[in-house]
């Protein structure tokens, strides 16, 4: 664990202690930060990082050889009317910690502890507050190794992009019948040769399946892809390294020569919207002023809603993006949630805006990484970034 990082973090935020805590894997932010992702733990299990001092565990007496080389003190429990005791004393030295909850479940990725538990907990007078802040501290931050493996895994996935986008441009001048599953099964298979992976197959949606912003093909559920039609990628991989970062993006094009103006003109809004939150990071960011994730989406969504389209954009701005798809840092959302933490540096997320219409829809996916203060630590990592909707043939 990163208990140093974890103590400058807590003293920082004024709270004394962190309580990790999990039953059978409902929390992942605990098991990664007390590095026990991989471990299999079938009883409740709790860690006491205090502001100042080694760790202290609670564990169940027959998970003793999970914790043999855990940092800190380990003490053990069988019955509920000793673990009622234990916790009691190990909480004894506290007043404040923070745990993986949400007040009023605004932010779900952080809402992983039970509310029995955390009664149970306050029932000893402790204050409990919300990890939100912490974990994006410790557990969102890239370090060099993983900024610099991100990088390389966007340009990577670009590359599969433009191969999918040559590939269905070659089979339709050839006369061939392809469908949105063949096209998803040559990305994989770029995926392959490439040595990254993936935690879902690429969406791959024609027409007024673009429109279903989570559609995928499968191999009993895909459309023919035809001269005339219009295609959204979204793809997102990254290396085999467990602490290997994604890259995440998405590009639209036309199985046609000129692109109708219908598509032009709702991609060219789209495009705007998403620039636009690019600038207003980019200069935040020179300024060294805050910028909170709900501020990013009323950028956005006020830009779309302004050109009449507010009520097609159905999802939020942007995710945070870590070792899994959908990080535990600021989500870019006054939609869905309203993230009100603060983009930090070191963070990696996604710009996406989109608008769904009955026939199509248009997404335009970009990640970015904040390296540090200044519009040069504003880093857009899948770049060049798409500022037209592709022609194909």
């Amino acid at each position: 664990m990163k208990i140093t990082e974890i103590q400058n973090e807590l003293a920082e935020l004024d709270l004394d202690a962190w309580l990790l805590y999990d039953f059978r894997g409902i929390n992942p932010i605990a098991q990664n930060v007390a590095g026990l992702a991989e471990a299999h733990i079938t009883r409740r299990w709790f860690c006491l990082i205090p502001k100042q001092g080694e760790p202290r565990w609670l564990v169940h007496k027959i998970e003793t050889s999970n914790f043999v080389d855990v940092q800190g003190e380990v003490s053990l429990y069988a019955g509920w009317e000793e673990l009622n005791d234990a916790i009691r004393s190990l909480l004894a030295d506290v007043k404040t910690v923070a745990m993986e909850y949400s007040p009023n479940a605004e932010i779900p990725y952080i809402s992983r502890v039970d509310a029995g538990t955390l009664e149970w907990i306050r029932s000893f007078g402790i204050d409990v507050q919300t990890s939100a802040e912490l974990a994006q501290r410790v557990e969102a931050r890239l370090n060099e190794a993983q900024a610099i493996g991100h990088q390389l895994s966007a340009k990577l996935v670009l590359q599969a992009k433009d191969y999918a986008f040559n590939w269905i441009g070659s089979q339709l001048r050839d006369g061939k019948t392809i469908t949105e599953y063949d096209v998803q099964q040559e990305i994989l298979g770029q995926f392959d040769a490439m040595d990254l992976v993936t935690d879902h197959p690429p969406i791959v949606a024609v027409n007024e399946k673009s429109s279903d912003p989570h559609y995928a093909p499968s191999v009993t559920d895909t459309q023919e892809i035809k001269k005339g039609d219009f295609i959204l990628i979204d793809l997102w991989a990254k290396q085999k390294d467990p602490d290997a970062v994604f890259a995440d993006t998405t590009w639209v094009a036309y199985a046609g020569k000129t692109v109708p103006a219908e598509y032009v003109e709702i991609f060219d809004i789209v495009k705007e919207a998403r620039d636009s939150a690019i600038r207003l990071i980019q200069e935040r960011w020179e300024a060294e002023a805050p910028i909170h994730g709900y501020e990013v989406d009323d950028c956005v969504r006020g830009y779309i809603t302004e050109k009449g389209y507010g009520e097609y954009f159905i999802h939020r701005t942007g995710h945070n993006i870590g070792t899994v798809i959908h990080g535990n840092g600021a989500n870019l959302d006054n939609l869905e949630t309203r993230d009100a933490r603060a983009l930090i540096p070191g963070v990696c997320f996604s710009i996406e805006p989109g608008i769904y219409l009955t026939a199509f829809g248009v997404r335009t996916e970009v990640d970015v990484l904040l390296a540090g203060p200044g519009r040069d630590g504003v880093k857009v990592t899948t770049a060049p970034v798409q500022n037209q909707v592709l022609s194909l043939l």
